[in-house]
């Protein structure tokens, strides 16, 4: 799989500075094979300035394909710098990734550690910030044992940081070919606007919910 590095604010930002919403993740965050326009993190960006929230909050991904846990691992704290390079706070931290790591067969335990030292250094930078873990399902032919453990990893982590859980980041999706690209892996289009219809109603609450830090 080809790799592309896609880190890009999808709204103007004015004097006021809206705080981020980041969306950190690998491909399927990184819109593979499409428009940046077209990728979930930009629909939610619509949807917030839809709600007339945008002079608060900005829709931000950080996001490369093929990326593990240990790759995000790896650039979370330069990806957190670009926040202080733009004066921005960090409003909700959405974290996306290890599906890599599961298509790889990596050993839970270690994505776990990953996860969760990426937590923590958000926490560290911006404490105030909203954690949200996107979980991820691994098909049958890894093993019902390896499925299970994969699984759990997400419900773990979100646990043990009081974080918001999205139950499955590719609910409605997964498996649906008029849904995916032809590598039968990746959202097109119509996949990446249910998506982010999914993924409102839970984000949606945390944006109306708190004032973002000044």
């Amino acid at each position: 799989m080809a790799i592309a590095f896609f880190v890009i604010a999808l709204t103007p930002l004015v004097n006021a500075k809206p705080a981020v919403v980041m969306f950190y993740g690998d491909s399927l965050t990184a819109s593979y094979g499409l428009a940046p326009e077209q990728g979930y993190p930009a629909l939610i960006q619509e949807k917030i300035e839809t709600e007339g929230l945008q002079n608060e909050y900005t829709a931000l991904a950080s996001a490369v394909s093929g990326e593990t846990s240990a790759g995000g691992l790896s650039r979370i704290n330069w990806a957190l710098a670009g926040l202080d390079r733009g004066k921005q706070e960090l409003a909700v931290f959405v974290l996306a990734l290890g599906a890599n790591d599961g298509l790889r067969g990596l050993p839970t335990d270690a994505m776990a550690k990953n996860l969760q030292a990426i937590i923590d250094r958000v926490k560290e930078k911006h404490p105030e910030a909203q954690i949200v873990v996107a979980q991820m399902f691994m098909p049958p032919n890894l093993g019902e044992a390896y499925r299970e453990s994969f699984a759990e990893t997400y419900q773990n982590v979100a646990k043990a940081n009081d974080a918001v859980m999205i139950p499955f980041l590719l609910k409605d999706v997964a498996g649906d070919p008029k849904l995916n690209l032809p590598d039968g892996i990746h959202p097109n289009a119509k996949g990446q606007q249910i998506m982010a219809d999914n993924l409102w109603p839970i984000l949606k609450p945390l944006l109306t919910t708190q004032s973002p830090q000044s």
